[in-house]
């Protein structure tokens, strides 16, 4: 038996070597399901940034209209939307 063991030592260690990397390939930290993984929260980060930096822009295309050259429409538009409010003779519908 030891001497079995000894002419098959090199095919032994090999694939218990073959197996080792091939576990590790798979499922480890750098393995291949945690990849997919990674790569899969990288795109949900990516979205969400983009969707962020959407809001950003409109915020500041807002903040703009409301600075120091002020933008009399948009105002009206804001008055109108908030308070309800409307001119003379003007009607008002709302939809619920």
């Amino acid at each position: 038996m030891l001497k079995k063991l000894k002419k098959n030592y090199f095919l032994l260690v090999s694939s218990f070597l073959i197996i080792y990397f091939f576990f590790n390939l798979l499922s480890g930290q750098r393995g291949l399901i945690s990849y997919f993984d990674k790569k899969q929260h990288l795109d949900e980060l990516k979205m969400k940034e983009t969707k962020i930096i959407n809001e950003i822009k409109d915020l500041d295309l807002k903040n703009s209209l409301l600075s120091d050259n002020l933008d009399l429409d948009y105002v009206e538009t804001l008055i109108r939307e908030r308070l309800l409010f409307g001119k003379e003779n003007e009607k008002i519908y709302i939809i619920k």
